[in-house]
């Protein structure tokens, strides 16, 4: 157990650090103002403590926080939250706000944060480990949680640490959209996480990557050694927006096991790190058996890591349009039947939305690709329009049948969204 005097230490002196809110992150109010727990998970320094910071400065009860990720609370267990409760008691007074940043650090926090619940309290928590996190709060928080995932900075979110403002004309003067395909070049390389976008140290993301790899992966399910794990991301990386196999990864990574790679993709995938996009079959078999998609959760992460993926814009382009669907709380697949549609948007039972990712419809051979992989799976969902998202083209298709494909740039996607 740890000591009383120094959880107070501890307490005390986070309650000194000041980091600053940044820029505002964008959350549901309901979500906020609801009773069950508020669970804001995603990869490590997306901004989950910051964004949990943005929340606590506008309730009127702040005082009840403790960050775990501190190696002063490595020997905190959860026989130790109810002397938390009594020092937050004594020090500040009775609250019923609480706030608990990479809780799912301390094993059984699941069944402390149950009973905060029970007890008629508001708690706000952040963790970095989706499998934990969904684990824990399957058993003891069904129904009792709500769970908002963060990434990386979107690109409206990059426009406003960079300090770049538009207005509406820029979208169609020659002047404006030259800073709007400025700001997307940049963006597109950097990626969005708010440290390496404020200070642009590439050793931060170097170091984070490594962070994420040792910390969270072979600590934590005590690998014997990293790298072979490192080989797996490397080939992911050099492969991103690419399909791939179990039995691909493992031929070029020099990894007998076909199950160990399979454990390193979910352990990749549990830390945030990677997303994988499954073929859409109405025969479940079928999604499990075709080969799947890599998406990685940060453009400027992969870029500067060594990976060649560093050099390929239009790859740069597919991924940042995986994340921000994703951001989206999209359900996205992948289509394949013939053409192949890059993302498919599943709501419910019905695919509602089909998009096509491509730097420039200027070749006929690339308009006819992408326009005949578009189509096919409007054919298959009878879907009246489509979209293709480019890195600088507008305009419409009509189809023989009188059908609409919407040609758009990434950046006007996203600011103005439909």
């Amino acid at each position: 157990m740890i000591s009383k005097d120094l959880l107070r230490q501890v307490i005390y002196e986070q309650r000194e650090v000041n980091e600053g809110l940044g820029v505002s992150r964008q959350i549901d109010s309901l979500q906020i103002e609801s009773p069950e727990v508020l669970v804001i998970s995603g990869v490590r320094r997306c901004g989950k403590s910051v964004l949990l910071q943005q929340i606590r400065s506008k309730q009127q009860e702040q005082d009840y926080f403790l960050n775990f990720d501190d190696d002063r609370l490595l020997h905190f267990t959860v026989d130790d939250f109810q002397t938390l409760c009594d020092i937050l008691a004594e020090d500040f007074g009775m609250q019923h706000t609480f706030f608990l940043d990479e809780i799912q650090l301390i094993p059984g926090w699941e069944h402390f944060v149950n009973r905060l619940y029970r007890q008629k309290n508001k708690v706000f928590i952040t963790g970095s480990n989706a499998k934990l996190l969904s684990r824990e709060l399957g058993t003891l928080l069904t129904g009792r949680h709500l769970q908002q995932t963060l990434y990386p900075l979107s690109l409206k979110e990059f426009a406003e640490i960079k300090g770049y403002t538009w207005q509406k004309k820029d979208f169609h003067t020659t002047e404006g959209r030259a800073g709007l395909l400025n700001l997307q070049k940049k963006y597109l390389d950097e990626g969005g996480f708010p440290q390496y976008v404020s200070f642009g140290n590439p050793r931060f993301l170097k170091e984070l990557y490594s962070d994420i790899i040792y910390r969270d992966i072979v600590v934590r399910h005590n690998l014997p050694a990293d790298k072979p794990l490192r080989e797996v991301g490397y080939y992911l990386a050099s492969n991103n927006t690419h399909r791939y196999t179990n039995s691909s990864i493992a031929k070029a990574a020099g990894i007998k096991s076909i199950e160990t790679v399979s454990d390193y993709i979910s352990y990749l995938e549990e830390t945030y790190l990677i997303g994988i996009l499954t073929k859409y079959d109405y025969k479940v078999g079928e999604q499990i058996k075709s080969p799947r998609k890599i998406y990685f959760i940060d453009n400027g992460l992969v870029s500067q890591i060594g990976f060649s993926f560093s050099k390929n814009t239009g790859a740069k382009l597919e991924n940042a349009v995986y994340i921000e669907l994703k951001r989206r709380e999209k359900d996205i697949f992948y289509f394949s039947d013939g053409g192949e549609c890059d993302f498919i948007v599943r709501n419910g039972s019905k695919i509602e939305t089909a998009y096509q990712v491509t730097m420039s419809l200027s070749e006929p051979s690339a308009e006819h690709r992408e326009i005949s992989g578009l189509k096919s799976a409007m054919d298959a969902f009878h879907l009246d329009e489509g979209y293709i998202i480019t890195y600088d083209e507008s305009g419409e298709r009509k189809l023989p049948d009188g059908r609409e494909i919407h040609v758009i740039p990434f950046y006007k996607w996203v600011l103005q969204p439909s």
